[in-house]
C-alpha cells in the first residue's frame, strides 16, 4: 500500500462520510424487526412507554443540508489529503498530483 505519510488518516475520513450518510438515510425511519432486536436492553414496555424510539431520531431538514455539505467538504478534504500523502511518500511526483488532483 502506498502512502503512509498521516497514517493513512484520509481512510478515517471516509469512514466519516459513511456515517453522515447512514444518519441521514435513516433519519425518522422506523426500525426494523432486526434493528430493535439489536436495543435487547428495551423490551416492550419501554416502547410502550417511548414510542417515539421505534423510530430513527429525524433531523430537520436544514440539519439534513448541513449534513450534505459536509459530506461534499469531507471527501474533498480526504482526496486532498490522500493526494498529498502519496506526493509526499514519494509515490506520486509533482506533475502526478497535479494531474490526479484536478
Amino acid at each position: 500500500m502506498s502512502g503512509g505519510h498521516w497514517d493513512y488518516i484520509q481512510y478515517r475520513l471516509n469512514d466519516i462520510v459513511d456515517d453522515i450518510k447512514s444518519e441521514i438515510d435513516r433519519s425518522g425511519r422506523p426500525k426494523t424487526k432486526e434493528e430493535l432486536k439489536e436495543e435487547y436492553w428495551r423490551d416492550e414496555d419501554w416502547y410502550n412507554k417511548y414510542p417515539e424510539d421505534l423510530n430513527y431520531y429525524k433531523y430537520p431538514e436544514e440539519v439534513i443540508a448541513e449534513f450534505k455539505i459536509a459530506i461534499e467538504v469531507i471527501s474533498k478534504a480526504e482526496k486532498y489529503i490522500h493526494r498529498i500523502d502519496w506526493l509526499l511518500s514519494g509515490d506520486d511526483s509533482e506533475e502526478t498530483f497535479l494531474e490526479k488532483i484536478k
